[in-house]
């Protein structure tokens, strides 16, 4: 399960490689979906999933959750686009430690925000099948901004 997460992780990361901010936010759909924006979500989605209802944190580094895009990580090295993957790339850490660091996968979550309650293999899997889904959706958005296609 995790190899397979990762390798979505890594596909999603690698779809926004190469791109400045402008390609990076550029939205071909009226929601405004856009690489930079899939980037940022997931790794939302991991903190919220992962580290607060499974875990039961109730604080998280703010080094750790994605600034909303056009916040003031564009000041820092590497522009907002750098900014993103590298708070991504915490996220996983984080999240690896928690969900494959020896936790049954039955374990049920410690904050259920659903009904009825849900174990980690849920949360993991669920996790799974939407980076799968959004690297799926930048695949599409990368390859409508320059052509590029593949993994």
């Amino acid at each position: 399960m995790h190899a397979l997460l990762q390798y979505q992780r890594e596909s999603l990361a690698g779809k926004i490689s190469g791109l400045d901010e402008a390609a990076a936010r550029w939205s071909p759909v009226e929601t405004g979906t856009s690489v930079l924006w899939l980037v940022t979500h997931m790794a939302e989605a991991e903190v919220r999933w992962v580290l607060q209802r499974f875990a039961g944190q109730e604080e998280v580094p703010a080094e750790e959750v994605p600034a909303e895009e056009g916040a003031a990580e564009e000041a820092a090295p590497g522009g907002v686009v750098a900014c993103a993957v590298d708070a991504y790339r915490r996220v996983w850490q984080r999240v690896d430690a928690v969900a494959f660091g020896g936790a049954s996968l039955d374990e049920l979550c410690r904050r259920p925000d659903a009904n009825p309650a849900v174990s980690l293999r849920w949360v993991l899997m669920h996790l799974l099948e939407e980076t799968a889904r959004h690297a799926g959706h930048a695949d599409i958005i990368r390859e409508l901004i320059d052509g590029s296609t593949g993994r």
